[in-house]
């Protein structure tokens, strides 16, 4: 069986819609830093990038270039208040049960039953759309929610692409 050739099937796909060209990361000494407690005493958020917004919230644009918002979602958030708004995916699965992109309930169910210490007060929804802006996001939206995460205590978190 050949392996999938993400980047160029990706390249090729978005290049026949009219994107431009992605700058693509290569990591090639990617760091790892091994947690320094048990899972069991861990904080852990999340965030999606999968157009997930509470009802109350403007949507996401599905069709979005650049778009660097980002959302603070409360935990303790009913996981039945939420809309999708993504056309690079489909999404239909979600839409029966967001926690195929927003595994919400699953980190309350986990932090119940002692697998993980804690959910984080806030989870994250955003960086929605093809980002061709990399630096902006390197630069000064990661390193933003790098210093709320610190903030919250989160110990783990779980980047859920869409």
């Amino acid at each position: 069986m050949e392996p999938i050739r993400y980047v160029a099937t990706l390249t090729e796909k978005y290049a026949a819609l009219g994107f431009p060209p992605y700058d693509w990361s290569r990591y090639d000494d990617a760091p790892f830093t091994p947690l320094d407690k048990p899972l069991s005493a861990c904080t852990v958020s999340l965030l999606t990038s999968g157009g997930v917004s509470r009802c109350a919230m403007p949507p996401f644009d599905p069709d979005a270039r650049n778009d660097l918002r980002l959302d603070e979602v409360p935990s303790n958030a009913p996981s039945d208040d939420f809309q999708i708004h993504d056309s690079y995916y489909n999404h239909d699965d979600a839409d029966r049960d967001l926690n195929c992109i927003f595994p919400i309930d699953r980190l309350r169910d986990m932090a119940r039953d002692g697998t993980i210490g804690a959910v984080a007060p806030r989870l994250w929804s955003g960086f929605m759309g093809r980002i061709y802006k990399r630096q902006a996001v390197l630069a000064d939206k990661a390193p933003a929610l790098a210093r709320e995460l610190e903030r919250d205590g989160v110990d783990l978190f779980i980047a859920v692409p869409a």
